[in-house]
């Protein structure tokens, strides 16, 4: 699995013109799936995320996890993330799991999420053409690949 991480002040998913999901304080994390992510994955990953110390702390450090803070997420699905731009200019996305086994995992990982933070955490519909806005607070933005733990 690979995720892309923003600290935001605010962030919200609208889906044919109905806002899905919005949230002030906290993170909105990007998730792609390829075909042999797993459960640890899962696991690893949503631990990984309610844990980054990358809020501030009373000295403007970041010192402070989402659950530290209390703070919200929205977690969006997004293949693009697998992309692959290792030949020519147009990406190539075959590493990007079809739905059949995405779904699960990304649905897997909402779960894990709540569990981890004691509630429910925001989302973006599967598959749909979604409108994602955004306020980056710092700007933080963390890139976590499942497969390259560093």
């Amino acid at each position: 699995m690979k995720a892309v991480i923003q600290r935001v002040s605010r962030a919200s998913v609208t889906v044919e013109s109905n806002i899905v999901s919005a949230i002030s304080n906290g993170l909105l994390i990007f998730v792609g799936v390829e075909d042999n992510d797993t459960m640890e994955d899962v696991v690893w990953l949503s631990k990984k995320v309610v844990n980054l110390r990358i809020f501030n702390d009373d000295e403007g450090v970041m010192n402070k996890s989402l659950l530290a803070v209390n703070g919200d997420s929205i977690i969006v699905s997004q293949f693009t993330l697998q992309a692959s731009t290792k030949k020519g200019n147009r990406p190539s996305y075959i590493k990007a799991s079809k739905p059949i086994i995405a779904v699960p995992i990304y649905e897997a990982f909402i779960k894990s999420v709540e569990n981890e933070l004691g509630k429910k955490v925001g989302s973006g519909v599967f598959g749909a053409d979604m409108k994602v806005e955004l306020l980056n607070d710092g700007p933080v933005t963390i890139l976590i690949d499942t497969k390259n733990k560093e």
